[in-house]
Order: structure tokens, then sequence, then C-alpha cells
């Protein structure tokens, strides 16, 4: 049987830390800045742990 490919769209999104985590960005991130504050920018930056059947199914569809 041949191998699984990994989706392309899943390779971009999302990425599998040594321990196994799956992380991502969080959503809003793309225009449209002038609503939020200085503090919600901040949170912003930094990047969403997927768990539970979300991760188990990324980590899937990346072949890991």
């Amino acid at each position: 049987m041949p191998k699984m490919k990994s989706k392309g769209s899943v390779k971009s999104r999302f990425r599998v830390t040594k321990k196994g985590k799956v992380r991502c960005s969080k959503p809003a991130r793309g225009h449209m800045h002038a609503i939020h504050n200085g503090k919600e920018k901040r949170a912003l930056r930094k990047s969403l742990v997927i768990d539970g059947t979300w991760a188990r199914l990324i980590r899937k569809m990346l072949g890991a």
C-alpha cells in the first residue's frame, strides 16, 4: 500500500513540537488591527496549542 500524502494546507498552518504537541497561530491576525488594543495584539503573537481529537487528526494529516 502506498504512503499517505501529507496535506499541504495543514503543513503551512500547523507544526508539531518535539514532544508531539500541535501548535498554530491564533486567528484574527491578517488585517483590521486598529480595533485591537496593545494587550490583544501581544496576545495574538503567541501560538495556540491544540490538544485532544483535533491534535490527533492534524498529526495524522501531517504524517507525523
